[in-house]
């Protein structure tokens, strides 16, 4: 019985011996498993503010890119703003010289032929451009309205025949056309200054309403004024009448037929080029 409790009491000892040891190698596994996990925690922080630190160094290149483009898109804008000078004193931006060559793609070979200069080719764009904005065709009058351009001044020279009755200053309806579309090119442009010119043949006028080829010239040009004001809405302000009377014809006095041709008014136009072929360009 003696031994038998011996061998008990030795039994319980080694047993408790066993659960120590495991005990503290669990303890010391523990410890590794924190410290293991601490330094995963810290290492992790440390690639998550590298990562922030990477990722705001793209952020700012990609900001310094995008200042670059803003920068090369704004300096060729400002690039095609820039006015330059020609041999023969013409001054354009380069917009409007690019625009300048698309229009003389569609201008007539034979008429670009004889372009010589730069001012000679924007003169050759501004006047197909206008052309194509009065589109005069559908009003079967092409011989009586004439776009010339002198010195990037636009020049419509319209018949008396097609505007007023013999001696008379007051517009008929049949110019209704064509003041229209005149009215439309320049309401569109609020920079453009508009003289309306009155010229007379070389024959004498005196009625109790007129005195003088003088008074029917200006007449005749207010009369024109008048009607772009209050029936086409151009703002007074662009508007300009003068009269000429007979002292620049474009033939000589001799026949019925050269009188018709010195009996016309002038419409010039005086446009800001960059804006007109912006103008034009919209339409």
């Amino acid at each position: 019985m003696k031994k038998i409790s011996i061998l008990l009491v030795t039994a319980v000892l080694l047993s408790s011996c066993v659960s120590k040891k495991k005990f503290v190698a669990l303890e010391q596994q523990h410890g590794e498993t924190v410290s293991e996990l601490t330094k995963t925690r810290v290492e992790k922080e440390d690639l998550e503010n590298k990562f922030a630190a990477i990722e705001a160094r793209v952020n700012q290149y990609n900001a310094k890119i995008q200042s670059l483009n803003d920068n090369v898109e704004g300096l060729k804008i400002e690039n095609k703003a820039k006015f330059e000078v020609s041999k023969d004193g013409t001054v354009a931006s380069v917009a409007s010289k690019e625009k300048m060559r698309a229009t003389l793609q569609n201008v007539n070979p034979e008429k670009l032929a004889g372009a010589k200069t730069l001012k000679d080719s924007m003169n050759l764009a501004v006047q197909y451009n206008l052309n194509k904005a009065l589109n005069t065709s559908d009003l079967n009058e092409d011989d009586e309205i004439v776009v010339d351009i002198n010195e990037t001044v636009v020049m419509i020279s319209i018949d008396d025949d097609m505007l007023f009755n013999t001696a008379s200053y007051k517009v008929g309806n049949k110019a209704d056309k064509i003041l229209q579309k005149l009215a439309d090119v320049i309401n569109s442009e609020p920079s453009l200054d508009v003289m309306v010119e009155g010229h007379t043949d070389s024959r004498t006028i005196n009625t109790p309403k007129i005195s003088d080829n003088w008074e029917l010239s200006v007449l005749r040009a207010t009369s024109v004024v008048k009607k772009l004001q209050n029936q086409f809405k151009v703002a007074p302000e662009q508007l300009i009448a003068s009269g000429r009377s007979s002292y620049q014809p474009l033939v000589e006095n001799n026949s019925s037929s050269n009188r018709a041709k010195n009996r016309r008014t002038r419409i010039i136009l005086m446009p800001n080029i960059d804006k007109f072929f912006a103008m034009m360009e919209a339409k």
